[in-house]
């Protein structure tokens, strides 16, 4: 596991990719907030950018910090997004969505010119799957998805918070899917896409630009195997 410091280092190391005037995604979770935070010095110090969150944890944390915050109504092409990841693979495709902000990540992700992972070195893997797959459905035809993801040969558990099902920021349930290894992650994607009812899925495949990967205390850089 990541300790703080960790985090903290490779939040910050993103924020060489950001220039001033871009337009930013800002990602969900412990890590991507470190990188928040850091952002947040760099506006106070004269740092002009504007700002999507993923989630409405992140806007909260980044209008506390004074960052200027936008939305996709206002732009549509975003210069740079700093997220965190559950997984990743040598062709740097991603397992998303532990923080149940998968949806509005992805769809930050798909409007981005380059999006800088952050993340540590028990994220890296060989083979997506260690991690159960986020699967974002409407709540009317959870019990359905259940059952067709179960057929695809997965686990599936509905997703639980304060022993109250979890609902998203968008008002869905999530399904952590366990596979086990996912040796063909684009065609697992397609799958789950083309079934009525899933609203979006964990699996980012080709959205990842680099990762920052924190370990011993370093930042490594990686790119597409």
């Amino acid at each position: 596991m990541a300790n703080d410091q960790e985090k903290e280092a490779v939040g910050r190391a993103s924020l060489r990719f950001v220039r001033d005037g871009n337009i930013l995604g800002l990602g969900t979770g412990s890590t991507a907030a470190y990188a928040v935070r850091g952002l947040g010095e760099m506006v106070r110090n004269g740092l002009n950018v504007r700002c999507i969150p993923t989630s409405v944890n992140t806007q909260k944390l980044a209008a506390e910090l004074g960052i200027p915050l936008t939305t996709l109504d206002e732009v549509q092409q975003i210069d740079v997004t700093i997220d965190g990841a559950d997984e990743f693979d040598p062709h740097l495709n991603l397992t998303k969505g532990g923080g149940g902000a998968l949806l509005r990540e992805k769809i930050i992700a798909s409007a981005s010119k380059m999006v800088v992972i952050i993340t540590d070195s028990s994220k890296q893997v060989a083979t997506l799957g260690k991690f159960p797959l986020p699967v974002e459905v409407i709540p009317f035809a959870q019990a359905l998805i259940s059952k067709k993801i179960s057929a695809l040969g997965a686990t599936v558990t509905l997703r639980q918070r304060d022993g109250k099902t979890f609902v998203t920021d968008e008002g869905h349930h999530i399904l952590d899917c366990h596979f086990g290894q996912i040796p063909d992650p684009p065609a697992l994607a397609r799958k789950l896409s083309d079934t009525p009812g899933i609203v979006e899925h964990g699996l980012f495949i080709g959205m990842a630009s680099v990762v920052l990967l924190a370990k011993d205390g370093q930042v490594q850089e990686i790119r597409k195997a």
